[in-house]
């Protein structure tokens, strides 16, 4: 069997390529993103990258912030570095207006694109390109800014939008336990967006707090099956 195991967040991200298509898991919390691996993408360098994630970065400048005192980096630090092509998100803006982030103010320049998607077509479309669904309709946006340049269509008496599947080249996602085979298992808020990216992408990356041998986590509790995972780390650090 492949090793799936990788000894730094570094090796595990050195082959994404400039341009590439990129998921990067987590809600908005500190606890439920690949914070490592987002730093080691800084650190590599990669750019034109278009990303999937809930938030273009929401967190404080240069994309460190802190919960409870306690230092987090998001995908804000690949915007600030001027890595970033274009975003598909559904939370691009700051959650205070008075305050603009990065992303905000390269968009206004014009130096980043934008994908404004709501939450949960986000989520579908990418749970939709890992179920092998190329498309669905749904009426969230219809009548509304988001319906420009898509096909339309009555069902049941209402309009409805046409939706594509979100696939990508990579996912950097983050789970509380893998073990040796990349069978993964959350905790909390852990599996919004990380969970559901896993089958969306050719190359998941999944950052852990511990790893263990095959067999060792119950198979009822398994949320995303290792034949989804292609590479592990242990991260148990926040943003080290």
């Amino acid at each position: 069997m492949k090793n799936k195991i990788y000894s730094t967040c570094s090796e595990a991200v050195a082959d994404i390529p400039d341009g590439a298509v990129i998921m990067v898991g987590g809600f908005g919390h500190a606890v439920d993103k690949p914070q490592n691996l987002i730093k080691a993408l800084r650190d590599q360098g990669a750019r034109d990258l278009t990303l999937i994630m809930n938030g273009a970065g929401v967190s404080g400048s240069l994309g460190i912030g802190s919960l409870g005192g306690v230092p987090f980096i998001d995908e804000e630090i690949l915007i600030v570095n001027k890595q970033v092509k274009k975003a598909v998100c559904s939370v691009p803006a700051s959650l205070v207006m008075s305050k603009p982030r990065a992303f905000e103010k390269q968009y206004l320049a014009g130096e980043v694109e934008l994908e404004y998607v709501p939450q949960g077509t986000l989520v579908e479309r990418i749970r939709a390109a890992g179920a092998g669904i190329g498309a669905f309709y749904t009426p969230t946006g219809a009548g509304t800014l988001i319906e420009e340049g898509k096909e339309k269509r009555v069902l049941d008496g209402k309009e409805m939008l046409l939706e594509y599947a979100l696939h990508a080249d990579y996912a950097l996602i983050r789970a509380y336990r893998a073990d040796t085979m990349g069978n993964l298992i959350y905790r909390g808020i852990m599996r919004s967006f990380n969970a559901v990216m896993a089958p969306a992408a050719k190359t998941v990356v999944v950052e852990v707090e511990d790893i263990v041998e095959a067999g060792e986590i119950d198979p009822e509790i398994v949320v995303t099956p290792g034949i989804f995972i292609d590479r592990i780390v242990a991260a148990p650090g926040e943003g080290e």
